[in-house]
């Protein structure tokens, strides 16, 4: 028993096992389905078995097969098994499909006698045009046994089988299946308008309509299941009034895009997308010519005249349709010269990038890092900028385009080659992903099985061998030609860039002179001119350093292009190179380190605070390759080399300029990695570390340059006969320094014993007086200007004065405005236990017991009222004045500073030097709302980071925004709005500050 047994399993298992080592996944289920109607007997077919084994999913197709045989009639089920086992052609195309797509299989098993369309149509040497698809659905509609919808529903079916045979036999490429997808929606839409005009004869009657085809409608090259885009226009016929024309028109429109995108018992064909039209989906359908025309003269988008750069006539009026591409056609040709060019193409790619999930990133073949979308924007950018000139790039066909760009030189012929070769397999790999199920989809399958037969029907255009695992190849392949996406865009705008000005290999494209200055300037470079002499000089000749910087640039030129600035970014690289371009390190740092490659080139083109300082040392390039080069270095540390360096110095001069010499590498240290967002995530955190970062640093300079006029004036005249402290002021006592500030001090000193006071007052004196001028005096090194006017009696009182003096003046004659003035007073430099004292001889002035009497809180409030009137810059917009004008740093900070006045005697959280501490500390003692708070804060952080942009950006300080538009967009940037958000910049800032306002109007003054 257990023999027969055994022999029975052998029996079973013979089959299976042919099946298995055929590709089955399924053999027992696939044997089950051989035994079916009309498979009868062919389980032990080799040839029939072969065919299965050789399609994409042999489960898939056997499964189509036996479900079209079981839905087959008698006689027909016969013919098919009869032409099935006798004829390849029709075994390749039916199986072909089968194994591919579940949605072709579902329609077959629908529509059996269909699969005659397999026999009938020639594959060889001819395809169908849009005649012979419009004549295909016309027979379908009219031999139809159901409605008109459904019957084109049936026939369109019909006609998509067809393509996807010739596809899947690879009898037909990729170019000529996308063209012949949107020859079959062309005729589509015509048949849709036809049944359209049927039902509403009257509106045919009254007016004459053209579809032009946008998208990849217009341009040929569809996809199996997409949106097809379309614009409407309209003329009215002879004698039918204009309105009454496009309102017939706009009937018509919307019946054929119900027949096409209704849901009926046969499916969706595809949406029919009018939201291109002028205005959008907000805009009337149908326009007529005259309307589709004073539109884009005076309101069209620059993204919008890209996407005319597809259109083309496919239904409806044909010579109405031609019109209307001829009329528009200059314009789509001279979008390039717009002035917002730059600004609306980056807008738009960036808009396309952050409408990504981040869960789809890695799975997007149309919108991802080297999916179809960044080959399609390369190409239509190339074609806007040099189609203007050249009419052998005005296709509307991105592989057309792509050719004609190389052959004009526009385009390297390797790159052409190999950006061909990407875009049609990732445009293959769209397209069997959408066959299966025959949905609108991008996304890479994460199924192994699905993973598996799309990798089977690619076997031709995988590189790698995929019969030990086609999912690995699949992957292998599809990843590297993302990466040679991403490489080549940065070539197709750069590198012909470089081949115009530098000798370079045969092969290279080769721009002429005028087509890369227009390149450029389409870019956003504001004078090419000067450009491409930069270019020239990094980048020709045979020596080590050109044939690196060749390499660097391509990636270079386009972060630069990225930014507010190009010229100035290419400019200050060029300046960087000059200087160190003989160094060993600079040029292979550039070259390993991408990161630090970026780094610069962000740096160089964000401002010309970071380049000026940069290009005064540029070894300090130096710390962008290393990870921790742009963090912020204690005042410790500061404090101990400053002085290391100033005792190594010969003189006071040259004591002092090693100092400054720290302080201008330290400076760009901040100022780099503040551009780069690498000083904190949340805008107050980076305020806060650069506030930090700037004191640190001109603390510790201050003391290291005390120390150095101390020893030189010591060196004269021996022992110093006093000890100096010196007190930070204003913002440098309040730890909240910007780039542009004065270090606001007070200077004391205390005689030695024994000394006396007016020989102590004279030393004292002629140090501090030495200090200011040595870190003030014109260098090669930023200056540190020392603003002693806070000090007693102002600019009229002496420069320094003792602690005792000090003392009897604020005893005697100290006015409100002083009290205020104290409350940021924090010793920096000098004698620490001077300093100490200093602060406790300030503290019941600042902090007093009795709070503010009324006559004080008046001649506080009248001096802040007149500084308001008389201290505005003349023409200087109140609004967005930073220092002084409605809601700005003034009116927080005179808020925060009379509250501390009032309450810091009793709530010690208060006796802070720091605006937003008092804040929370005011918060926290229930002094001010929570909500009153925080409107304050945020004026105060908005008001502080435009401050330190306009120093970045400018290099100098300033406290209203630049009216110069490229410096305010670098302004926007550095505050984290993008290209063309300027206005809404200053929008939110005007809005800040207004709230604002009302607090300090309610909280100051009493209002």
């Amino acid at each position: 028993m257990a023999v027969e047994d055994q022999r029975a399993g052998s029996r079973v298992s013979r089959p299976e096992n042919r099946l298995v080592r055929r590709g089955f996944g399924d053999p027992a289920r696939a044997v089950r389905l051989l035994e079916g109607p009309g498979l009868e007997g062919l389980a032990d077919d080799p040839v029939l078995l072969d065919a299965l084994g050789a399609t994409a999913d042999p489960d898939l197709a056997l499964l189509g097969l036996a479900r079209l045989m079981e839905a087959a009639d008698e006689t027909d089920r016969h013919t098919l098994r009869d032409t099935l086992t006798t004829s390849k052609p029709l075994r390749d195309r039916l199986l072909g499909v089968l194994g591919v797509s579940t949605a072709l299989g579902d329609h077959l098993a629908r529509h059996p006698h269909d699969w005659h369309m397999l026999v009938t149509f020639e594959l060889r040497d001819m395809h169908p045009g849009p005649e012979d698809f419009l004549r295909a659905l016309g027979e379908g509609v009219r031999e139809g046994d159901r409605g008109p919808a459904d019957a084109l529903r049936v026939a369109y079916r019909r006609c998509l089988l067809t393509i996807a045979a010739r596809d899947l036999t690879g009898t037909s490429d990729l170019a000529r299946t996308a063209a012949e997808l949107a020859d079959l929606a062309g005729a589509t839409l015509q048949t849709a308008l036809d049944l359209a005009a049927e039902h509403d004869p009257e509106a045919a009657a009254a007016c004459r309509l053209a579809v032009i085809g946008m998208g990849k409608c217009g341009g040929r090259e569809l996809n199996y299941v997409s949106d097809v885009d379309v614009i409407f226009v309209a003329e009215p016929r002879e004698g039918v009034d204009e309105h009454e024309a496009v309102k017939a028109a706009t009937r018509l429109a919307a019946a054929l895009t119900r027949l096409c995108a209704d849901t009926t018992g046969e499916g969706t064909i595809w949406p029919v997308d009018a939201n291109l039209r002028p205005e959008g989906r907000h805009g009337p359908l149908v326009r007529t010519l005259a309307s589709h025309l004073a539109y884009y003269q005076r309101w069209a988008k620059t993204w919008e005249f890209q996407a005319l750069l597809k259109a083309r006539p496919v239904a409806g009026d044909a010579e109405l349709g031609a019109a209307y591409v001829e009329a528009l056609a200059p314009m789509v040709w001279q979008a390039a010269a717009r002035e917002n060019f730059v600004t609306d193409v980056q807008q738009m790619r960036r808009r396309v990038i952050d409408s990504i999930p981040v869960t789809e990133l890695d799975r997007q073949l149309k919108l991802g890092p080297g999916g179809l979308r960044d080959v399609e924007f390369s190409v239509q950018l190339l074609q806007l900028v040099h189609g203007r000139t050249d009419p052998a790039l005005r296709s509307g066909n991105t592989l057309e385009a792509l050719a004609a760009l190389s052959r004009g030189g526009y385009v390297g012929r390797a790159d052409a080659t190999s950006l061909d070769t990407a875009y049609r397999f990732l445009r293959s790999l769209e397209h069997r992903i959408q066959l299966h199920r025959l949905r609108r989809t991008h996304l890479m399958p994460t199924g192994a099985e699905d993973l598996r037969r799309l990798a089977r029907s690619l076997t031709a255009l995988i590189n790698d061998d995929t019969r030990a695992d086609p999912v690995a190849a699949l992957q292998r392949e599809w990843k590297r030609h993302a990466v040679e996406v991403r490489r080549l865009h940065e070539k197709l705008f750069y590198r012909p860039l470089l081949d115009a000005v530098a000798e370079l290999p045969p092969g290279a494209a080769g721009l002429t002179p005028d087509a890369a200055r227009a390149r450029l300037e389409a870019l956003g470079y504001t004078d090419p001119a000067a450009a491409l002499r930069h270019i020239s000089a990094l980048a020709s000749g045979v020596s080590r350093k050109a044939a690196i910087q060749r390499t660097l640039l391509p990636v270079l030129l386009g972060w630069f292009a990225d930014s507010a600035d190009p010229d100035a970014g290419l400019l200050n690289f060029r300046q960087v190179s000059d200087a160190l371009g003989r160094t060993p390190w600079y040029l292979r740092l550039l070259r390993d380190e991408s990161a630090a490659a970026e780094q610069l080139a962000r740096v160089l083109s964000a401002g010309r605070l970071a380049p000026d300082l940069l290009l005064r040392a540029p070894e300090a390039v130096a710390m962008l390759g290393d990870p921790h080069g742009l963090e912020p270095r204690g005042r410790a540390a500061l404090q101990s080399e400053i002085l290391a360096a100033v005792g190594r110095a010969g003189s006071t001069t040259a004591a002092v300029a090693a100092a400054r010499s720290v302080r201008r590498r330290e400076l760009f240290r901040t100022a780099a990695a503040d551009v780069l967002g690498r000083l904190g995530e949340d805008p107050a955190e980076a305020l806060d570390t650069a506030g930090e970062a700037l004191t640190a640093l001109n603390a510790a300079t201050l003391h290291g340059a005390l120390r150095a006029c101390v020893a030189g004036w010591e060196a004269e005249h021996g022992d110093l006969p006093t000890r100096i402290s010196v007190v930070a002021m204003g913002r440098f006592g309040g730890h909240e320094l910007g780039y542009g500030s004065d270090a606001d001090v007070l200077f004391v000193h205390e005689p030695l014993l024994g000394s006396l006071e007016e020989d102590a007052a004279r030393a004292a004196q002629a140090v501090c007086h030495e200090l200011r001028t040595q870190l003030g005096a014109p260098s090669t090194e930023p200056p540190l200007v020392v603003d002693a006017d806070l000090r007693p009696e102002g600019r009229s009182g002496p420069l320094v004065r003792s602690l005792a003096s000090y003392a009897a003046y604020y005893r005697r004659w100290s006015h409100a405005w002083e009290s205020q003035a104290l409350l940021r007073a924090e010793p920096v430099a000098g004698d620490e236990d001077l300093g100490a004292r200093f602060r406790q001889l300030i503290d019941p002035l600042r902090y007093p017991g009795a709070g503010v009497p009324e006559r004080d809180l008046m001649e506080i409030r009248r001096i802040k009222a007149r500084i308001e009137a008389e201290r505005l810059p003349r023409g200087a917009d109140p609004t967005t004045h930073t220092k002084i004008g409605r809601g700005g740093l003034a009116d927080v900070e005179w808020t925060v500073q009379l509250l501390q006045l009032q309450h810091g005697h009793e709530v010690p959280a208060l006796r802070t030097t720091r605006t937003r501490a008092a804040l929370a500390a005011a918060v926290e003692a229930a002094l001010v709302g929570q909500e009153d708070a925080e409107v304050l804060e945020a004026a105060w952080v908005l008001a502080s980071r435009v401050r330190a942009a306009v120093m970045l950006v400018r290099g100098r300080p300033g406290d209203s925004f630049p009216g110069e538009a490229r410096e305010l967009s670098g302004v926007a940037r550095y505050l984290g709005y993008g290209a063309g958000h300027s206005g809404e910049l200053l929008d939110d800032y005007r809005r800040t500050t207004r709230r604002a306002r009302v607090v300090v109007d309610r909280l100051f003054y009493g209002l």
